[in-house]
């Protein structure tokens, strides 16, 4: 009895013990830099949001934001230093559906488990993908492009950020559902990509509206379609690829913060209300631009979701692990 009691007490100490060293770190946190890990090149969509972010949560909270750029493998190199980081809330990632639902189906070796390795904070914007071709292209519709590829298969070379990202993975469900072959040519991000697209060694272009508009307003891209439901406000004259004789046809990218996982609670806590007031004021709205801030809590609902619809595309595309 006497050896049960102790073992209770001592449980009763550990627990309160724990909780005064959460309760301590909380009132504490964060008194050093706060490194916010975007894990593809400068300049691209991903790098953008990131930026925006990071920018209004340092001039909210006073706190030392430093953005670190962690390019490579469609992101999944970021990815990775981020899971095997320190759980204290110093390290925070942002994530796309891309490098945590779409990765594990397409890489056979991925250091990283999307799930248990991260601990969500919550949903950044969404945002659906341009077909996009250089401004000097003869491709001016897909239609235009469909048919090239029909008369030469595996002539044209289209090219994405990165393997395994969701620009990648939109090109091969697109090769499958217009029935046509092309080559797939991955870049570590936008600003690589886009110098071949424009001087057109690439035929064609599959990214985040918000990494192409940049490159379409200055007029060195031309946008062919976008992949959303519906037409997006940005581009009221470009039609959605299911206009364009595929039906149905839908796809997107999501972006959200995450950080290492067993991150103690409070900082999480902290975190997810911080990055919430973050995703509601009115210049961040303004600097998304097309994209629009969601701020929807954790996006394990959207990682389950968009993991069983990929893997989906993966086996019926016939798409081999790497």
């Amino acid at each position: 009895m006497k050896r049960r009691a102790f073992s209770s007490l001592c449980g009763v100490a550990l627990f309160a013990a724990l909780g005064f060293t959460n309760s301590a770190i909380s009132q504490t946190y964060p008194d050093k830099p706060i490194k916010l890990i975007v894990p593809f090149p400068p300049g691209g969509g991903t790098d953008i949001v990131g930026r925006v972010l990071a920018d209004q949560l340092a001039k909210q909270t006073g706190w030392k934001v430093v953005v670190e750029n962690k390019p490579g493998a469609g992101g999944t190199i970021g990815l990775d230093a981020a899971a095997k980081s320190k759980a204290d809330g110093y390290t925070v990632v942002l994530g796309q559906n891309s490098n945590m639902a779409i990765a594990p189906s397409l890489m056979s070796a991925l250091p990283y488990d999307p799930i248990k390795d991260f601990t969500p904070i919550t949903l950044v914007t969404a945002s659906p993908l341009a077909i996009t071709v250089g401004a000097n292209s003869p491709f001016k519709t897909l239609a235009d492009l469909v048919a090239a590829a029909k008369k030469n298969p595996g002539s044209l070379l289209f090219a994405s950020p990165g393997n395994a990202t969701v620009a990648h993975l939109t090109g091969e469900y697109f090769k499958k559902v217009a029935g046509v072959s092309y080559k797939h040519v991955p870049y570590k991000g936008t600003s690589q990509a886009l110098p071949d697209v424009i001087s057109g060694r690439a035929s064609f272009y599959i990214a985040s509206l918000e990494s192409s508009k940049g490159p379409v307003k200055s007029g060195q891209l031309r946008p062919l379609a976008v992949t959303s439901s519906k037409r997006h406000p940005l581009w009221p004259d470009v039609p959605t690829v299911s206009e364009s004789g595929f039906p149905d046809f839908q796809a997107g990218t999501w972006w959200g913060i995450a950080v290492p996982a067993d991150t103690p609670n409070q900082v999480v806590a902290r975190l997810d209300s911080e990055f919430e007031k973050v995703l509601k004021t009115p210049a961040v709205v303004e600097r998304l631009g097309s994209l629009v801030p969601l701020g929807q809590g954790p996006f394990s609902r959207e990682l389950a979701a968009d993991r069983k619809k990929w893997a989906g595309v993966i086996e019926a595309a016939g798409i081999k692990k790497n």
